[in-house]
């Protein structure tokens, strides 16, 4: 294990804005892309062009669409493809991998998304499939183009080990990437899953003309959600106030590049989803998730009325106007 080298396993705008980011901080980082085609014409023209086509790569950036080439003695395993492709992604790592890089990396969990059916976090996955006990996830307000352009942001990077939350921050910090420490990956995760959910709604708002009273009454109660299902999963209430509860739901909510706001926006139009999303190159998790958030919902008995409208809108047709009525017509509560 060579703790220079780092693997950034997924070849999406956020994994490749992160290999950008963090290759000044590593001898060498290795970015796996699934498509054999893309890894080429990445190694050829040093830019992502699907996914990231203004950023130029590194030189110390290598491009493999074979996981040994990228993850075989990597210090550092970060992970940043699709959560429905975590599983499986996850269980290639581990087959290339000895027991003695299983026991002594650091394995990163950056998707933000929960796994369908298990209802499992990225970090449990993580830790099913590969075994290792240093597990980290990272999440926080971020836009990969931001990023890639080297503009400032602050993340948090949680683990219930204080020495892998520590490492990581040290190795990954930098002039423009700033890392804070927590010790609550549950209440990150959900945070990181969640704030999409709310997101499409934000966006469904959006698409349906209305203002922005409407945009910071939806962030206000949606975050109440989260917290509410987060706390009863076992997260700490203080994670979501912030950078990766309040921070990245406000950033999801209201910024352009927000791929879950733009499914929204397109509902509020009155485009069908599919049609929404066979237009989309990239993966908006909350489409996913949505349905995920309510099983656990159900499970931890929280009530989280903007999830279950939204799941109706995104998986049973329901007309984004009677969603946004039933949600107002809801009775009266204390806040």
């Amino acid at each position: 294990m060579n703790e220079k080298i780092l693997a950034v396993v997924g070849g999406g705008s956020w994994g490749t804005a992160l290999a950008l980011t963090l290759a000044p901080r590593f001898e060498e980082v290795r970015l796996w892309v699934f498509e054999k085609e893309l890894a080429a014409r990445i190694r050829e023209t040093r830019r992502n062009d699907v996914y990231l086509p203004d950023s130029a790569l590194p030189p110390n950036v290598r491009i493999s669409s074979q996981i040994g080439e990228c993850a075989s003695d990597a210090g550092i395993v970060l992970g940043v493809m699709p959560s429905h492709h975590a599983r499986r992604v996850y269980r290639s790592v581990r087959g290339v991998l000895d027991d003695e890089q299983v026991d002594s990396a650091l394995f990163v969990s950056a998707t933000k998304g929960l796994e369908q059916g298990s209802l499992l976090r990225m970090s449990e996955v993580a830790s099913q499939e590969t075994g290792s006990k240093n597990l980290a996830v990272l999440s926080g307000p971020t836009f990969a183009k931001e990023i890639a352009r080297g503009e400032p942001a602050a993340l948090v990077v949680a683990s219930t080990e204080a020495a892998v939350a520590n490492a990581i921050q040290t190795r990954f910090s930098g002039p423009t990437f700033r890392l804070y420490t927590n010790a609550d990956p549950i209440g990150v995760e959900v945070g990181a899953a969640l704030k999409n959910v709310i997101a499409i709604a934000a966006g469904v708002c959006r698409g349906l003309g209305l203002g922005n009273n409407s945009i910071a009454a939806l962030i206000t109660r949606g975050l109440a959600e989260i917290t509410r299902l987060a706390v009863a999963m076992g997260g700490d209430p203080r994670t979501l106030a912030g950078l990766a509860g309040l921070g990245d739901l406000v950033l999801t909510c209201t910024g352009d590049l927000s791929r879950n706001r733009t499914v929204g926006v397109e509902l509020g139009k009155g485009r069908k989803l599919a049609d929404i999303l066979s237009g989309m190159q990239m993966v908006a998790e909350g489409v996913e998730t949505t349905a995920v958030a309510i099983d656990l919902a159900e499970r931890h008995g929280v009530e989280m009325p903007i999830a279950y409208q939204m799941d109706l809108v995104l998986n049973q047709g329901k007309d984004p106007k009677e969603a946004l009525r039933d949600l107002m017509d809801r009775s009266l509560k204390v806040e």
